[in-house]
């Protein structure tokens, strides 16, 4: 049960470092992030209490809340594989300048939840750790938004509890892998290994340069840094450890029940997501239309957030169900496919 103890905990004191006050349970390292934006963030996230009903753990849970609230549904934000909801530190502003309600939620495992009482960190928990939540602290439909393999969570978590979604936001979508594969059957000292490299400054920097078109070298490091904070958590090895030994998401024969209407946003140059993929994903989902933007990467939330935004508020404020293409260009694309 929550109690007044658990839920004063999420107002501990604060340290103010550099004219930025930031909450005492990040790492350090925040310290050494120099954009502003990542900075202002940082400042802003919070721990909620969140009762698994799976575990029977409370969970102090890592999020942004919402700097206003309206009457219509908020825009719940979800990141990507091992990221946090920093990932966020552009477009989240901008969707409030434009008046939205907007949660930035770090899905169970990754971020920076206190997990010291480690729970199961698979599927079926990070499922159950984002409605608890919901049901906590949000209680209406969300505008549920998915980057990368947080995308699979979505679809996941739409299947699941409808009652929960009115829409979906999918962007650059990492939906039609089999899961973590042979990873799941790797022994556990090997598995470890694999994590701390994973966690390796050369991988992450060579990560960060990949996923984003034509970053200089200072941006690059910087970046990496902030994608790689939530990974010096005590408990971030265990966790992820436990993620990849449970197989994964694997939600490809889910895509054609999603019944919410969806927005797919793509980059136009990814270049870790085929773009072939997206157009599947736009013949598969039944209620979809796509958008493309150029001469942009993996994580267009990051790299051209104004465009993401202009996007998610379109698909919000209008009922346009016109395609990207044209009909003859689309069937081009599909024919890719094939």
């Amino acid at each position: 049960m929550l109690t007044a103890t658990t839920i004063a905990a999420c107002f501990s004191p604060i340290r103010m470092i550099n004219s930025e006050v930031f909450p005492p349970f990040l790492p350090k390292q925040v310290e050494k992030i120099k954009d502003p934006f990542a900075r202002k963030l940082a400042s802003r996230i919070e721990r909620l209490p969140v009762e698994l009903s799976i575990s029977k753990n409370c969970i102090m849970s890592s999020c942004v809340k919402p700097m206003i609230q309206n009457t219509t549904n908020p825009l719940v934000l979800l990141h990507g594989f091992d990221s946090s909801c920093l990932e966020w530190r552009y477009t989240l502003p901008l969707l409030e300048e434009a008046g939205f309600e907007t949660w930035a939620i770090d899905i169970l495992g990754w971020g920076f939840s206190n997990l010291e009482k480690l729970p199961p960190c698979n599927v079926e928990s990070k499922r159950d750790h984002l409605f608890q939540f919901w049901k906590a602290y949000i209680g209406r439909p969300m505008l549920l938004v998915g980057p990368s393999l947080g995308a699979a969570v979505a679809i996941d978590f739409a299947i699941n509890h409808p009652e929960a979604v009115d829409k979906l936001i999918l962007i650059d979508a990492s939906v039609y892998a089999e899961g973590t594969g042979s990873l799941s059957q790797l022994p556990k000292f090997v598995a470890y290994a694999g994590v701390s490299v994973l966690k390796s400054l050369p991988l992450r920097f060579f990560a960060t340069n990949l996923t984003i078109n034509s970053l200089a070298f200072d941006t690059c490091l910087d970046w990496m840094r902030i994608g790689r904070l939530h990974c010096l958590l005590p408990w971030w090895e265990d966790a992820t450890v436990d993620f990849m030994k449970s197989g994964g998401y694997n939600v490809t024969a889910q895509i054609r029940q999603i019944m919410q209407r969806t927005l797919i946003i793509w980059g136009e140059d990814d270049q870790i997501i085929d773009s072939k993929l997206a157009v599947r994903l736009h013949c598969e989902l039944p209620n979809a239309i796509i958008r493309q933007i150029p001469k942009c990467g993996h994580i267009p939330h990051v790299e051209k957030p104004e465009a993401v935004k202009n996007l998610i508020k379109d698909f919000i404020q209008t009922n346009n169900d016109l395609p990207l293409f044209s009909k003859q260009e689309e069937n081009v694309l599909v024919s890719q496919l094939e």
